[in-house]
């Protein structure tokens, strides 16, 4: 028997039609291999008209550019604040260090996961109370692409005058009430890293309410250069933008993502469907109609209750080689655990799950919990904390087949005692 493929979590994939071959071939015939470009232009009109709602949209080089970018155009300095889902990827909280502001912390509801609006209310009051100035922004994060509760936390924002970012890196094309995510707030953060929704290899997008504050976006990715034939620089800039290479496979991959996005939802439901009648586990779903998920990884709870096989050898040895995407980069450690950590259950089903081929991970370890992050404010109620101790991510990619999922179910199904 040949050794079975490797499942991976979650890779995005090129068209059928070989759009985006032929997109770059066009960027390499026509020697557009530079960031901006036909391309570009192309890739952001295409966005636009996903989105909707009359917004513009600037490419990036990534995610995090967008996240950074967001940030200065709503003001944010040294010495400011942002309140941040805790709850997320440190894509999200990082940029508000580049700036020197501060993150605050806000934990979790347990219906989406996301950023629990009555707690994210109490913060505002708190913060303002401590030092006498309200936060700078307010950033929720579509976790594994579960929209939040936007209709809530525009209501609070609107109230207290607090421009809202939406990390939708991970919820491209979820919607609330048929509207996509990034459209609700004053700017919207698209990500098309290699194992997002669409892939452009590496890159992002912000979403923009009007031309004027797009242009002042992609002024600022263009390092900032003033309008004068020589260099000309009164502010500082970056080097963000897109190249038209990436631009391309974007453009491509654009004429497949509301395939992806059905794929992914139909993994979804298979999930749902053949893990329904396992006791001690649940796969995390939408609370209602309204809540509409690209389902971008599909993720599942597993009660401390259940034994798993090799329970006994969890955490018993330190990583050695990269996991979760790294590209082969990994930190080395002596010591396996920490005090905030999955359950022993969890680790042995991840590393069950992983001797037969298939990649899963833990939910992202709140960032209140990070060390690095130990020194700033934040709101809890113990949602996040109490989810990362029982929350695995299972493979949704456009190459997981509905064979896979079977095999996926039935090794989890295999591996409890």
């Amino acid at each position: 028997m040949s050794e079975r493929k490797r499942i991976y979590l979650c890779l995005a994939h090129m068209s059928e039609n070989g759009m985006e071959q032929q997109y770059v071939k066009e960027a390499f015939d026509t020697n557009w291999v530079v960031p901006l470009g036909p391309n570009v232009n192309g890739f952001e009109a295409d966005l636009e008209q996903f989105v909707g709602q009359d917004k513009k949209v600037v490419a990036l080089s990534s995610g995090t550019a967008a996240v950074h970018l967001s940030l200065i155009a709503c003001g944010v300095k040294p010495g400011d604040e942002v309140l941040v889902q805790s709850f997320t990827f440190c894509a999200s909280s990082h940029p508000v260090t580049y700036l020197g502001a501060t993150p605050v912390f806000v934990d979790s509801e347990k219906e989406t996961w996301n950023i629990d609006p009555e707690l994210l209310e109490e913060s505002i009051r708190d913060r303002i109370a401590k030092t006498g100035k309200k936060p700078k922004a307010i950033m929720p994060v579509s976790l594994y692409g579960m929209p939040y509760n936007i209709t809530r936390i525009m209501e609070i924002a609107s109230r207290y005058g607090i421009p809202v970012i939406e990390d939708a890196a991970e919820g491209f094309g979820s919607r609330i009430d048929g509207q996509v995510l990034g459209t609700f707030g004053e700017y919207g953060v698209l990500s098309f890293n290699g194992n997002k929704m669409i892939t452009t290899s590496g890159g992002g997008a912000l979403v923009c309410p009007n031309k004027e504050a797009a242009n002042t976006i992609m002024w600022y990715a263009t390092q900032a250069r003033e309008a004068y034939p020589y260099y000309q620089h009164e502010a500082i800039g970056y080097n963000y933008r897109m190249s038209n290479v990436c631009a391309g496979i974007g453009r491509g991959q654009m004429t497949v993502v509301n395939e992806h996005i059905r794929h992914h939802k139909h993994v979804q439901k298979m999930y749902e469907e053949l893990l329904a009648d396992v006791k001690g586990i649940k796969i995390h779903k939408t609370p209602s109609e309204i809540y509409d998920s690209n389902y971008w990884l599909s993720t599942m709870c597993l009660d401390p209750d259940v034994r798993i096989k090799g329970q006994e050898n969890a955490y018993k040895k330190v990583i050695t080689k990269a996991i979760g995407g790294a590209a082969g980069v990994i930190h080395a450690v002596d010591f396996a655990m920490t005090d905030c950590q999955p359950n022993d259950n969890v680790e042995a089903l991840r590393m069950y799950l992983d001797a037969a081929q298939i990649e899963a991970r833990p939910l992202c370890k709140p960032m209140h919990k990070q060390p690095v992050y130990k020194n700033c404010p934040a709101y809890v109620n113990g949602v996040s904390e109490s989810l990362f101790k029982v929350g695995l991510c299972l493979p949704a990619g456009p190459y997981v087949t509905d064979e896979d999922v079977r095999y996926i179910v039935d090794c989890i199904k295999s591996s409890i005692i």
